[in-house]
């Protein structure tokens, strides 16, 4: 009898299993993203469409893409390959294997898409055949899309035209497909970015000839808002999330980028500066990193401040400590540039103070953030991490955020 009851409770048990697959086997998901790149029924796409095309199922989280913004006007598709669930993103029917897509929309309607065809951050490296063949089907289609013949555009990297491709432009839209200069030896990235004709911003800057932000520092104050309350903070900046590679310092630069219309993303830029996600958040580092890489783009990158020991210092000829950075100095540095309209970049030890909403994603170690806002009344510096929807707006005491930091950095466009 028991060797009965033993059989007939294991076959239970197996049936269990069997009728509930992702806990004992990995599922693949397969993910079109044709929709966003065919016109014109991409520009009636709105942001419930997105719930309405890739539906959550039974996971705990959507498995295909998931809200940058908490407005929902930035969504972000990235290819997944973890244990029990591998996501697979494409276009053209399947054809062209994609890394990453992130759909932006403006008043409840669709603006345009950049996609990262290839990135060798996290498809590791392509082969030319490969490489060519993706150009050529999307360049094909871009031109269908938009009835009109590319301009081919050339690198010029002494005048800071980092990358190389077509352009296309027409009463339809308007579309680059782009990529590091030396590619295909070796491809660093390959680009596409899609959009309505009056789209600002990165995708502006993407078809310019010239280099350099679209925004002009005269007219930065203007996106300034200020509350009731007190609060004095920078509005519009553009989230990106900066993945499990860790990226901080580079996706709060592509952030700054945007903000100023300057058409770069994290992986071009984790390419120019050098940076890994192992590359750390030392402030020394960050200053080397992104002071080689300013003058690419007719910004001006400075360090503010630089921890040392006890005290903030300046930083002379790059290297070189400085004189101490006065509390007063530190907080008139921020209050300044705020009321400008120039977020800045922040290095801190995160963890060690208290925060709101509270900490949850890091809870210690060095990271990079971007202060956007301070509040004299309340006596708190309003600030944004670059990990999407929920981080766009968030604060800590004054003296606390003062303690924390490691650097404070300054990155603004040179055109007035």
């Amino acid at each position: 009898m028991l060797a009965k009851k033993g059989t007939f409770f294991f076959s239970i048990a197996l049936f269990i299993l069997s009728a509930i697959p992702s806990l004992c086997e990995a599922e693949t998901l397969e993910a079109n993203l044709d929709p966003f790149i065919t016109l014109p029924d991409a520009y009636r796409l709105k942001p419930a469409d997105l719930e309405e095309m890739f539906q959550q199922g039974k996971w705990n989280q959507n498995p295909y893409f998931k809200w940058l913004t908490t407005d929902q006007s930035r969504a972000i598709f990235q290819r997944k390959d973890t244990g029990n669930l591998t996501v697979n993103l494409s276009l053209l029917g399947g054809t062209v294997p994609i890394e990453e897509a992130i759909i932006d929309f403006k008043d409840d309607t669709f603006v345009g898409v950049t996609i990262s065809i290839f990135n060798r951050g996290d498809g590791g490296s392509i082969v030319t055949s490969d490489f060519q063949e993706r150009i050529k089907l999307i360049g094909a289609h871009l031109g269908k899309q938009l009835a009109i013949r590319p301009k081919r555009r050339q690198a010029k990297p002494t005048i800071g035209l980092l990358t190389e491709g077509w352009i296309w432009i027409s009463a339809r839209g308007k579309a680059v497909l782009e990529h590091n200069h030396e590619a295909p030896n070796p491809t660093e990235f390959l680009r596409m970015r899609l959009a309505r004709r009056d789209a600002e911003g990165a995708y502006e800057a993407a078809t310019h000839a010239r280099p350099g932000a679209t925004a002009k520092l005269s007219d930065l104050p203007k996106r300034v808002k200020q509350r009731p309350n007190g609060d004095v903070y920078v509005q519009k900046i553009p989230m990106v999330d900066q993945g499990a590679k860790g990226y901080c310092v580079v996706a709060s630069a592509q952030r700054v980028f945007e903000y100023y219309g300057i058409s770069c993303d994290m992986h071009q830029l984790a390419q120019l500066a050098g940076s890994t996600p192992e590359g750390g958040t030392s402030s020394l580092t960050i200053n080397e990193e992104l002071g080689a890489i300013d003058h690419l783009f007719k910004t001006r990158f400075e360090c503010l401040a630089l921890r040392n020991g006890s005290s903030l210092v300046e930083l002379r000829d790059e290297k070189y400590v400085g004189d101490e950075v006065p509390e007063d100095d530190f907080f008139k540095m921020i209050y300044d540039n705020i009321e400008d309209g120039i977020p800045l970049l922040w290095a801190l030890i995160v963890g060690e103070y208290d925060e709101t909403p509270p900490l949850q994603e890091q809870t210690s170690g060095g990271h990079m953030r971007l202060i956007i806002g301070f509040n004299k009344e309340t006596n708190r510096i309003i600030f944004s991490d670059s990990w999407g929807a929920g981080h766009e707006f968030k604060t800590m005491d004054a003296t606390d955020a003062l303690n924390a930091t490691s650097g404070l950095f300054l990155l603004k466009p040179i055109l007035r």
